[in-house]
């Protein structure tokens, strides 16, 4: 009675287009003052307690070096690297779209960025070159969604934060620590590559069916030159991903020094960006972190209300009583996130979900890594497909085209990204190797 008294309010509210922060908020506020005798001081100390995290504060350094690089000019110099090394073969302004997203992945951690970023650049350019429009649209959406899967992600910090204070139960009875954001960072550096790869594929059949436009081949001297320009920000991906694995600074502190250092870059050494525009990049990243930040407090505070009402334990017993194996549940939460992914945003979705399936996955033999993964696939399909795909308004925007029209461009490379959900779905070690071969496990 209270799961379905829980879950039918928190409905309700989002139905009436209330915000999915707020709706949390009241059905935990709602329920307390109805049906418990929890403390109502709880509420205060729940919200304060929800973001007083070390990992939380990942968020907004990553989100600000995001913004720094985005207007900063290392997307117009990562593509022109791309576009060297694959630019000749077929689609190869939209391999090189594929490439650059994929680098662009590696150090900015957001999507929508991603896409404004490299899609801003390229997009105009593919036109100009006699690609069709739906083909370019189609692949910047798709390819940008790669932000938050190849490490930094935002999307991992917020599950590795969700599910922090989790506590579950392996088959034999043993207690199973949540995923950390370092071992999720380098968990996804292998799906990342996969799928950027599948993407190009998919970009490349295409273009070589239709004949589409190809570049002339680059020699090594403008390959290297390219190279040189871009070097200092392909060097954030392995002062991150380098620091955290060699154990110099956490992932946190990893942030920070990203942000310090894409600041640096842009206003420094690149110099597209003047000191007078960095008030504004400012205020903008305090904009989108206070934004995530509320929706993360009031999350919290449902987390509380599951726990506290014992339903992730409840679902788990009724799970293993029913026979159910790990094979269908995975199966199960692909198609609850792919439905949840047409109403609610990333954030919201993980924030819910992932204390609720975490116990559920542990007792199924799951390990945390795999689930973190896979929800932030499934995360990525959710931002490709109407109506609430953020990548798909932003690449309208850019590409100046009607969210119908979009959706059926992305097609293509969405039913690959549907088709890679399943492979990294059933076989675990693709999640699971390199954090285990580096001795993160």
């Amino acid at each position: 009675m209270s799961t379905a008294f829980i879950f039918g309010l928190l409905i309700a509210l989002m139905l009436t287009g209330m915000p999915v922060s707020i709706a949390l908020g009241l059905t935990v506020l709602t329920f307390m003052y109805t049906m418990t005798q929890v403390p109502i001081e709880a509420v205060a100390l729940k919200l304060f307690s929800g973001i007083d995290s070390f990992e939380i504060m990942a968020i907004p350094f990553f989100i600000l070096a995001g913004n720094f690089l985005t207007h900063g000019g290392v997307a117009r110099r990562m593509i022109r690297f791309a576009t060297s090394l694959i630019g000749h073969w077929h689609g190869g302004l939209g391999l090189a779209g594929v490439m650059a997203c994929a680098l662009f992945a590696a150090v900015s951690g957001s999507s929508p960025a991603t896409v404004v970023a490299i899609g801003a650049i390229i997009m105009p350019a593919m036109v100009k070159q006699g690609f069709p429009k739906r083909f370019g649209a189609g692949v910047i959406t798709t390819s940008g969604a790669l932000g938050i899967l190849i490490p930094p992600s935002i999307v991992m910090v917020i599950f590795a934060v969700a599910t922090g204070g989790s506590v579950a139960f392996g088959p034999d009875g043993q207690r199973v620590l949540s995923a950390s954001v370092g071992q999720l960072f380098m968990a996804g550096v292998i799906p990342g590559i996969m799928l950027a790869t599948m993407l190009g594929g998919t970009t490349f059949y295409r273009a070589w069916k239709n004949n589409y436009p190809r570049m002339p081949k680059a020699t090594w001297v403008e390959s290297a030159q390219a190279f040189r320009e871009s070097v200092w920000g392909l060097l954030l991906v392995f002062i991150v991903m380098g620091g955290i694995y060699a154990g110099i600074f956490t992932p946190t502190e990893a942030a920070a020094m990203s942000a310090v250092y894409a600041f640096f870059i842009a206003v420094f050494v690149y110099k597209d960006m003047k000191l007078a525009d960095v008030p504004r990049v400012l205020l903008g990243s305090a904009s989108m972190s206070a934004m995530i930040l509320y929706i993360i407090t009031n999350a919290v505070l449902f987390s509380f209300l599951m726990t506290s009402e014992q339903i992730p334990q409840a679902i788990t017993a009724w799970v293993t009583g029913a026979g159910i194996g790990w094979v269908e549940f995975l199966l199960f939460v692909n198609i609850l996130l792919l439905v949840a992914g047409n109403v609610m945003e990333p954030t919201s979705i993980v924030l819910i979900t992932a204390p609720i399936l975490f116990p559920v996955a542990v007792g199924l033999g799951i390990h945390p890594i795999h689930l973190g993964i896979l929800m932030t696939v499934n995360m990525e399909i959710g931002m490709c497909h109407p109506p609430v795909g953020l990548n798909l308004y932003v690449a309208s925007g850019i590409a100046k085209m009607g969210i119908t029209e979009l959706t059926i461009a992305v097609w293509p490379w969405l039913l690959t990204m549907l088709v890679f959900l399943v492979v990294v779905t059933y076989i675990p070690e693709l999640s699971l190797w390199l954090p285990r071969v580096l001795g993160m496990l």
